[in-house]
């Protein structure tokens, strides 16, 4: 018997396969966007040092210390290929009034948009969000890239679940144009959301290459899924999706085959009690690599 969450460390599509048709309420994948470059992030930490290279305050000496690193290569011959059946099973167990989110950078969003609407169809295709922050390096040469996409496709058109109401309000951004009443209850956003990156020294940063704020998934899951519904999320990355989940009162499976993205999920998730981790021991993860599990896998939820 499931507790009611589940992560797994194993590839996707076997995972999807084995789920039942129109089985999850709530998609949302932020696959490795083939960018040709190995993802990477290096951990550090900041001592008092009589010997150290940096200046703090009170003229104290500081010396920085790596203590990790994360990375995954972001690189495929044949992406659309890649995933492809992922998407077709993603579209198989999403249920009738169920939604798919899908995010991706502008290199790839626009072959995988003619996929999608091949899998899905064109009438269920509901929105692209452009996910805006303004953050990290800039070009001189160019428009310097600060979005990210997000593809939103539902089951059917005619049945999908979407609850206004739930959504956090923004403020207006011009509140003197549209009165206080309607400025003090702020308006909902719109298919444009402008939210920062999670940032380095944020409570929130695990440390993965590619985490993706609380707060974007936070939104996701409010307008397009209920309390105990179940939300999927087959590239979990460091587990934001099930965090936002967990919180909003969501069931939740998350599947990776990274070790790095297990890692920080375990250290996510520590001492959490109602979540079944499937194929792998999440304990030696706080300091060490990944062991098999030693026990059987329960059954997948239904």
């Amino acid at each position: 018997m499931s507790n009611g969450h589940q992560i797994h460390f194993s590839d996707n599509l076997p995972i999807l396969q084995s789920l039942e048709d129109e089985s999850v309420d709530l998609v949302y994948i932020d696959p490795p966007f083939n960018t040709g470059k190995k993802q990477e992030r290096t951990q550090v930490k900041t001592v008092r040092s009589s010997s150290g290279n940096r200046l703090g305050f009170g003229n104290r000496l500081y010396s920085t210390i790596k203590i990790g690193k994360a990375a995954y290569d972001d690189s495929f011959d044949d992406y659309l290929g890649f995933l492809e059946p992922r998407l077709r099973e993603a579209h198989r167990v999403l249920a009738q009034h169920g939604s798919f989110y899908f995010h991706i950078d502008y290199r790839e969003v626009h072959y995988c948009k003619i996929l999608l609407d091949q899998i899905f169809g064109r009438e269920n295709f509901l929105n692209e969000i452009i996910w805006a922050y303004d953050y990290g390096a800039r070009t001189t040469k160019k428009w310097p890239t600060k979005h990210d996409n997000i593809l939103l496709y539902v089951k059917d058109v005619d049945q999908y679940f979407f609850d206004s109401d739930a959504i956090e309000r923004i403020p207006y951004m011009a509140p003197g144009l549209v009165g206080p009443e309607k400025a003090a209850r702020g308006k909902l956003p719109t298919d444009t959301w402008w939210h920062t990156i999670v940032p380095t020294n944020s409570r929130e940063k695990t440390g993965y290459p590619t985490q993706k704020p609380l707060g974007i998934l936070k939104r996701i899951i409010q307008a397009s899924s209920k309390p105990e519904d179940l939300v999927l999320d087959f590239f979990a990355g460091s587990g934001t999706t099930g965090e936002a989940a967990s919180r909003l009162g969501r069931r939740f499976m998350l599947v990776d085959n990274n070790e790095q993205s297990l890692k920080a999920m375990a250290q996510r998730f520590d001492g959490r009690d109602d979540i079944d981790w499937m194929g792998f021991d999440p304990k030696p993860l706080q300091t060490g690599k990944i062991q098999p599990a030693l026990f059987e896998p329960v059954g997948l939820l239904h």
